[in-house]
């Protein structure tokens, strides 16, 4: 899937990737009071969604479906958050790090598998970043809120830049594994960037809604 890298390797940080994300569907579940089959299915759908999707709009039995360790993986998620809610609420930190990880991971091996099956270039920069996003997304429609993606911080943007590089980087001729890391780099940096420095991407000031709101009124 991905030039330069062992198999195992991206498959050791692809588990770890849907764990991590499995983490925070848990957490969402906990908080919002749903009982253990709840949280446990809100963090498999969380941690695996972003894969699945990618994989149905290229036209190929989602990977996994096909591979019990997934589901364990983002099972074992769910089922942590549910017994050591207070445990993982104190590691928030810990775990926003690995997110970060995870979701330069997934849209760089979200790309290149698209490339892979000749998806064309803007449509594998689109998918990378679903990919990495998808189950955040899945997990706040889920839990009736607005996906945080839409709401506000850079999440979409860094997947979006992690993907690019490496569909870029292809198109132009280029195997080597140094645009993979670079991307999944880009990646990384953004998003901690984002969440260190508190970055938003502009929306309507509350006061401009409220002048707009009072305008229409008026006639």
């Amino acid at each position: 899937m991905l030039p330069g890298f062992d198999p195992d390797l991206i498959l050791a940080l692809s588990l770890a990737g849907t764990f991590v994300f499995g983490l925070s569907g848990g957490i969402a579940g906990v908080r919002t009071r749903l009982d253990i089959f709840g949280v446990v299915v809100l963090a498999v759908a969380v941690g695996m969604a972003g894969g699945i999707v990618r994989d149905l709009l290229i036209g190929r039995p989602p990977e996994s479906f096909r591979d019990w360790r997934y589901l364990a993986a983002a099972g074992a998620a769910g089922l942590l958050t549910f017994l050591a809610p207070r445990s993982v609420e104190r590691s928030q930190r810990q775990i926003d790090l690995l997110d970060a990880g995870g979701l330069a991971l997934f849209c760089v091996a979200g790309a290149s598998t698209a490339l892979d099956f000749r998806i064309p270039p803007v449509q594998a920069v689109v998918l990378g970043a679903v990919t990495a996003i998808g189950g955040g997304m899945l997990r706040d429609i889920l839990i009736n809120e607005i996906p945080g993606v839409l709401r506000g911080g850079l999440y979409a943007v860094p997947a979006l830049l992690g993907a690019s590089v490496v569909v870029i980087a292809s198109k132009a001729g280029s195997e080597s594994a140094l645009w993979p890391i670079l991307g999944m780099l880009v990646c990384f940096v953004v998003r901690l960037v984002g969440l260190r420095r508190d970055v938003n991407l502009p929306s309507e000031p509350p006061e401009a809604m409220t002048r707009g709101a009072a305008r229409r009124r008026g006639g």
